[in-house]
């Protein structure tokens, strides 16, 4: 990706130019010490003189007051706010009458920023004051004072935190009077300019020690220094006002999209070439509209232009298929297999890749406009969005519906979340969502919990960055210094100690410090670092074989590949695939070959269960699912089983419960806890125990004659029940 820029051969301005400032996506104001506002048109390339300001007002800043407000238009006028040298700031219209002019500070008033409501505006001066104000331009407080010039200032992303210079330092001051203030040495010169990006939370500041860069323009041209650079709203042109006159304008080209065996890059603002690596054959797509989004996965191409939305099936470059957009400028396109997703200002909408419109998910307090791919995540029949008036809470969409799922009720997690990701393959009632919050903690949750409380399972700690497989269930991520695949991160849901034995981990030196992950498709890994570059990582083959295997239940080849790859990591994996599939022989198999003898006798213990319901419940007991474990041997009608459940647990009071409250084996409990103190050489003291023990005889002959008559009607009732059911079989 690079800047290509464009420069006049004849500066319009006479003087420096201070300001500049977009009103749309192709029109730019212009301000210099000339007293001149020059609108600048793109499409025409027609330069017009709006109006020229009285002698004694020297521009500074500029900012268009906002067109959207969350994902409405806003009604009021264009008007921008200008500050000038005279200590006055002045609220001009679009056609260059000045509404009104505010006496604001002593000396310059260095910059004037709009919050991203419209509701209020900020300004900074040379003599060191903050100040708020009313969109009409009255005094609402003054916010801060200090003894140096403020340079530059800048709104947080939900306006109610300011960002200001300070010296060498940046300061970051709520609007709450007893919230505490942050601050932080950001330069060895002082700082002279920042901005806070609303999208991503990122900071960007620069200063007198020259640490800035204008990295992807390669072109050097003559303008002297820049005053001012301003990004139009879509993200692919931006402007600077230069020192000797000129408006220097550059847009992105030559950005690259991966996808398999396809290189697709932007080689004009309407033009994208089509490789393919196999074949090296090319295609040129061109567009009608210059070229804001793309993305590419799932074999189709999605790009959106300032008007229209074009769909490329890898298949046939050809015939795409075009559809109009209402709003214009997309912010995010997120792909599935089945559909994708798009954000502008005005809200979020799944589209089929046929063209055609399936949901449009809405809440309260919706903005699309700060939406960004962390906080977003689809699949094929989910969309999550991490809530941005309370980062804790994860909303969830039918993708299909738009509504929400789970009644409503959103998924909740105890700190505030960072970045949100949905598994990409299954079925929708096992879709998985792994989160990082801000301790940087990796969670897996299931999407779909049939009311019951979501089991949310720490899988990672230190995690920067991750993704999905395309094709598997299989995760990845930046942990501390290295990267780590997660085989098969449901394994947590089945036997949480098998989880570090399925992970696959990569010295992370060739990277640079916390690199973002960008995609995981098949085996290869797209990184972004620091300093913008990409770097691949390649994963071994066999996990997602194995994954193929486990999903058609063919056990046998799943056996045969750990055994060809010989990989301690793919066994524990099939010993979690086939334990989640209550494939035991299997299961039994892959625990031998890591060693993990005592799950080995309990798959056999489960094995040699009377009844379907037994094991079921020894099965559910093997995964840690207590309660659902003892509500399957109830529902069954297996008291003895229940109670026996507890006992082998020292579960002692429950025991005792079932015992009391279904009339039976009250003595079982009883002596099991006799020859369990008797161990431990103690005496009873629960009093409950020391109640029934009066009443009760335990006689161990008895007992075990009673829990031999149990079992066996057990395996009468299942045998009957076996025999019912192929006889209707037959029929």
């Amino acid at each position: 990706m690079r800047l290509k820029t464009s420069l006049l051969q004849e500066p319009k301005h006479k003087e420096l130019v201070s300001c500049v400032g977009w009103t749309t996506a192709d029109e730019l104001y212009s301000c210099s010490e000339d007293h001149q506002i020059l609108r600048w048109n793109l499409l025409t390339s027609e330069t017009t003189l709006v109006v020229k300001l009285p002698d004694d007002i020297y521009p500074i800043d500029l900012h268009w007051f906002p067109k959207t407000v969350g994902c409405k238009k806003q009604n009021q006028t264009e008007i921008f706010v200008l500050t000038s040298t005279d200590g006055k700031f002045h609220l001009v219209s679009k056609t260059g009458r000045i509404e009104k002019n505010v006496e604001a500070h002593k000396g310059a008033v260095l910059a004037g920023r709009w919050n991203y409501d419209g509701t209020a505006l900020i300004t900074a001066g040379e003599d060191g004051q903050i100040k708020i104000w009313s969109k009409s331009g009255m005094l609402r407080s003054t916010l801060a004072s200090q003894g140096s010039p403020v340079y530059s200032v800048a709104w947080g992303p939900d306006s109610d935190r300011i960002l200001y210079t300070s010296g060498r330092q940046l300061v970051v001051k709520p609007l709450q009077p007893s919230a505490k203030v942050i601050q932080w040495k950001a330069h060895d010169g002082v700082v002279l300019k920042v901005d806070w990006n609303s999208v991503n939370d990122l900071i960007l500041s620069g200063g007198e020690d020259c640490k800035y860069k204008w990295s992807y323009a390669l072109e050097k041209p003559n303008t002297g220094s820049v005053f001012s650079v301003a990004w139009s709203a879509d993200g692919t042109q931006l402007a600077g006002a230069c020192g000797n006159g000129h408006v220097i304008f550059a847009h992105v080209v030559e950005q690259h999209w991966e996808w398999r065996n396809f290189v697709i890059t932007l080689t004009k603002r309407r033009t994208m070439q089509v490789r393919n690596v196999m074949n090296d054959a090319v295609d040129i797509l061109e567009f009608r509209d210059r070229v804001i989004k793309a993305s590419l996965a799932y074999g189709h191409l999605v790009v959106a232009t300032s008007l229209q939305c074009y769909v490329y099936n890898s298949r046939n470059w050809n015939t795409p298929l075009i559809f109009d957009l209402k709003e214009g400028t997309v912010s995010l396109i997120l792909q599935a297999e089945k559909h994708f997703l798009l954000v502008d200002g005005a809200g979020l909408y799944t589209f089929s890749y046929e063209g055609r419109l399936i949901s449009s998910p809405k809440f309260p307090g919706m903005r699309a406009d700060i939406l960004n791919a962390q906080g977003v995540s689809l699949s094929n029949d989910t969309i999550a969005i991490r809530d941005k008036s309370d980062e804790k809470v994860i909303l969830l969409f039918d993708a299909l519906t738009g509504k929400s799922l789970a009644d409503g009720k959103p998924l909740t997690h105890k700190l505030e979340v960072v970045e949100v990701a949905l598994d990409q393959c299954g079925p929708s009632n096992e879709r998985k969502i792994a989160l990082i919050d801000k301790n940087r903690d990796l969670y897996l949750t299931s999407v779909r919990h049939l009311g019951r409380e979501p089991k949310i399972c720490k899988i990672g700690s230190m995690v920067h960055s991750m993704a999905w497989n395309d094709a598997a269930n299989i995760l990845c991520g930046v942990q501390d210094n290295q990267l780590t695949v997660w085989y098969y991160p449901s394994a947590v849901f089945t036997d949480k100690d098998l989880l570090p034995k399925t992970l696959y981990m990569k010295d992370g030196s060739e990277f640079s410090r916390t690199p973002n992950i960008l995609s995981y498709v098949g085996t290869k890994v797209t990184l972004r670092q620091g300093d913008g570059s990409l770097v691949y990582s390649s994963v071994p083959p066999y996990p997602a074989l194995l994954h193929e295997y486990s999903t058609s239940a063919r056990w046998e080849d799943a056996l045969r590949l750990c055994r060809f790859a010989k990989d301690q990591s793919l066994w524990a994996c099939l010993a979690g695939m086939a334990m989640a599939n209550r494939e035991l022989t299997t299961a039994e198999m892959a625990y031998a070959s890591i060693g993990e003898l005592p799950r080995v006798q309990y798959i056999n213990f489960i094995k040699q269960q009377p009844s379907k319901e037994s094991s079921l419940a020894h099965m559910l007991m093997f995964s840690g699912q207590v309660q659902e474990a003892e509500a399957t041997l109830l529902q069954a009608g297996l008291i003895y089983q229940a109670v026996q459940v507890n006992i082998d647990l020292f579960n002692w009071e429950r025991a005792l419960e079932l015992a009391v409250k279904h009339k039976t084996h009250v003595d079982t409990v009883l002596a099991y806890r006799q020859k369990f103190l008797q161990k431990f050489g103690r005496k009873e003291t629960n009093k409950r125990f020391l109640q029934y023990a009066d009443g009760v005889e335990v006689d161990w002959e008895k007992i075990q004659a009673k829990i031999e008559m149990e079992l066996s009607k057990e395996r009468e009732k299942a045998a009957n029940a076996s025999v019912r059911s192929s006889m209707a079989v037959r029929r």
